[in-house]
C-alpha cells in the first residue's frame, strides 16, 4: 500500500513539472511571438518608403552625350537636386543599356549613348557621389543580354562580344538587333565579370535588369540540340528557364560575396505569364525562394480599366507570390502612358486619355499590400521635362508630388 502511494506521489510530481513545464513554454513562445509581431510592426513603421525614378539610355543622351564636362556635371547636379526636391530617393541608372558602360571599365567599351569618343568623366563615380550627398541611393540598371537594338551593329576588337563572332554565342534577330546567348556558359560568365567589376568599384547600393531576358527566335537551339543528345530531359521551356535562373543566381552570388550591402532586383513584364513563355524568367521560384533576388519590380504599366490587365488584381497577384521574407515588392508604374491611347487595354484603351490621377491612385492603393516597400516611375523625363510633356502629365505629375509631399 504504502509502495502504491508513493508511486502515485512521484508520478503527481512528474506531471506537475511537465504541466509547469509547458506552461513555461507557452508562455516564452507568446512572448517570443509578441515580440516579431512587435519587430515586425517597428520594421513597418520605421521603414521609409522607396521612391525610385528611372533614368534611361534616352536620358544620359539628352543630358551628357555631346556635352562639355562643366555642362555635363552641372545637369547631373539638376537631376539629383529635381529628385530630392520631390523626395524621390532611389535612382535607376542605366549603366550598360547595350553590352558597354558609362564608366571606365576594363570589360566594356564606352557607350555611345554618352560619347563618341572618351568618356568626359566617370559619370557613374559623379552620379553615385552627387546622389549619396542628397540621400538617394543609386542602383546600377544593366541590360544582360543585349548588344544593339540594331542588325548592322559594327562590333569592333574593343567590344567583349567580338571573340564570340561567328559562335553561336551571339546572334543577330530580325527586327529586333543583336543579343547574347542565354544558354552560353561564357556569356553568363562575362554577365557575373561585369557585375562584379561594378560592385567591386563602386559604391552602388543596388544591380537592376529589366524585362530584356531571353532574346526570342532560335538563340539557343544549337545548345538545346546539344544538351538533348548529351541525355538532357528537360523540354525546350524548362531548359531556357533554367538557364535564365542560372543566369540570376550566378549574378546574386557574386553580388553577395563582394559585398553583400548590395541589393539585386529584377524588373520583369507585369504580365506574369509573359515571363514564363516568352521571356523565361522563373519567378515564382525567385518569390518562393532565398537566395536569387532581394526585390521585384514588376512593370505594371496597366490602368485601373485595363480589360486583360487590370491594376487592382495583377498587383494582388504579385504579391501574393511572395513566399519569402527576403524579397520585397516595388511596383513599377507607367508615368509615360498618361495621356495617351492604350492600345491593348481593350475596352480600357482611353483610361489614361480621360484621368490624370491614375498613378496616384495606384500609389496609394500599393501601400496598402502587405509585401509592399515603394515604387518606381517610368521614366525621368516624363517627369521633369515639360516640352515632352503633355497636359494630362502635367495634371498627374502634380497629384504625385501632392501625395509625396505628405
Amino acid at each position: 500500500m504504502k509502495q502504491n502511494i508513493l508511486v502515485i506521489v512521484v508520478m503527481f510530481i512528474i506531471a506537475t513539472f511537465f504541466i509547469i513545464s509547458d506552461k513555461r513554454e507557452l508562455k516564452e513562445d507568446a512572448v517570443s511571438s509578441q515580440k516579431d509581431i512587435v519587430k515586425k510592426v517597428e520594421k513597418e513603421e520605421n521603414a521609409e518608403e522607396i521612391r525610385g525614378m528611372y533614368f534611361s539610355y534616352i536620358e544620359l543622351e539628352k543630358y551628357i552625350k555631346g556635352k562639355d564636362e562643366v555642362t555635363a556635371k552641372k545637369n547631373i547636379d539638376q537631376i539629383i537636386t529635381n529628385m530630392k526636391n520631390n523626395s524621390f530617393n532611389w535612382l535607376i541608372l542605366h549603366v550598360r543599356p547595350f553590352s558597354d558602360s558609362i564608366y571606365p571599365s576594363k570589360i566594356f567599351p564606352n557607350s555611345k549613348k554618352v560619347t563618341d569618343s572618351e568618356l568626359p568623366f566617370d559619370i557613374l563615380d559623379y552620379f553615385i557621389t552627387k546622389a549619396h550627398e542628397n540621400e538617394i541611393k543609386v542602383h546600377a540598371w544593366i541590360n544582360p543580354y543585349r548588344i544593339s537594338n540594331q542588325t548592322d551593329f559594327l562590333i569592333d576588337e574593343s567590344h567583349p562580344a567580338h571573340k564570340f563572332l561567328n559562335t553561336n554565342k551571339i546572334k543577330v534577330i530580325d527586327g529586333k538587333g543583336i543579343y547574347y546567348n542565354p544558354a552560353s556558359e561564357d556569356v553568363m560568365n562575362l554577365i557575373v565579370e561585369g557585375v562584379k567589376e561594378i560592385v567591386s568599384n563602386y559604391h552602388v547600393d543596388g544591380i537592376h535588369f529589366d524585362d530584356y531576358f531571353f532574346p526570342g527566335g532560335d538563340i539557343d537551339s544549337y545548345d538545346y540540340e546539344q544538351y538533348k543528345k548529351s541525355g538532357g530531359e528537360m523540354s525546350l521551356e524548362e531548359f531556357r528557364l533554367d538557364n535564365t535562373t542560372k543566369m540570376i543566381k550566378k549574378v546574386h552570388d557574386i553580388i553577395k560575396s563582394t559585398n553583400s550591402d548590395v541589393l539585386f532586383g529584377i524588373a520583369p513584364e507585369g504580365n506574369i505569364n509573359n515571363n514564363y513563355s516568352s521571356n523565361y524568367l522563373d519567378t515564382k521560384k525567385y518569390l518562393q525562394e532565398e537566395g536569387y533576388i532581394d526585390y521585384i519590380m514588376p512593370q505594371i504599366y496597366f490602368g485601373f480599366n485595363n480589360q486583360n490587365r487590370p491594376f487592382t488584381s495583377t498587383i494582388e497577384e504579385w504579391n501574393d507570390l511572395i513566399k519569402t521574407d527576403s524579397v520585397t515588392l516595388i511596383p513599377a508604374l507607367a508615368l509615360y502612358k498618361s495621356g495617351n491611347d492604350d492600345k491593348y487595354a481593350g475596352s480600357g484603351s482611353k483610361e489614361w486619355i480621360n484621368n490624370s490621377n491614375i498613378i496616384k491612385k495606384q500609389i496609394l492603393y500599393a501601400r496598402n499590400i502587405s509585401n509592399y516597400s515603394g515604387f518606381s516611375l517610368f521614366r525621368y523625363d516624363f517627369f521633369y521635362d515639360q516640352t515632352i510633356q503633355n497636359e494630362t502629365v502635367q495634371k498627374e505629375v502634380k497629384n504625385i508630388i501632392d501625395i509625396l509631399q505628405k
